[in-house]
């Protein structure tokens, strides 16, 4: 369990001054093929409307879709870019906290296809995302 405390306080640490911080985004939980990260509901993630912005729903599925393949490269001689993103939003949120769950559907050796769920407090599905990743050598 320390192992994983550290990883998810890894990860976190990663996201000091950056659009993760912004929107307090926080990594929760990982497996050998998933990464959840959460991020609250309110007037800084909204659009005029008053509800959760399409875009802050796609950030927050960006920011754990693409970490999930560093999960399982050596990141000492590669990276991870993401290189395709799709999103349906199925329902609004007003308020509350959001979740991702990143999971693999394809781990190749160059390529990832990672699915994103996004649900709501009551776990309604509010949006499901899909994005393809590419592992590079670093240089």
């Amino acid at each position: 369990m320390k192992n994983k405390e550290k990883t998810l306080q890894l990860f976190n640490s990663m996201c000091k001054d950056t659009l993760m911080e912004t929107l307090h985004i926080k990594y929760v939980d990982y497996g050998d093929d998933f990464l959840v990260a959460t991020m609250p509901v309110n007037s800084r993630v909204y659009q005029p409307d008053g509800i959760l912005n399409g875009g802050a729903t796609m950030a927050l599925a960006e920011s754990v879709g693409s970490p999930v393949s560093l999960l399982v490269i050596d990141k000492e001689n590669y990276t991870v870019r993401g290189i395709e993103f799709s999103a349906n939003h199925l329902k609004s949120v007003k308020n509350g906290i959001v979740t991702a769950t990143a999971k693999f559907i394809h781990k190749g050796r160059t390529t990832h296809l990672i699915e994103i769920k996004i649900t709501d407090d009551q776990n309604n599905l509010i949006s499901i995302c899909k994005l393809t990743n590419i592992i590079l050598p670093k240089n």
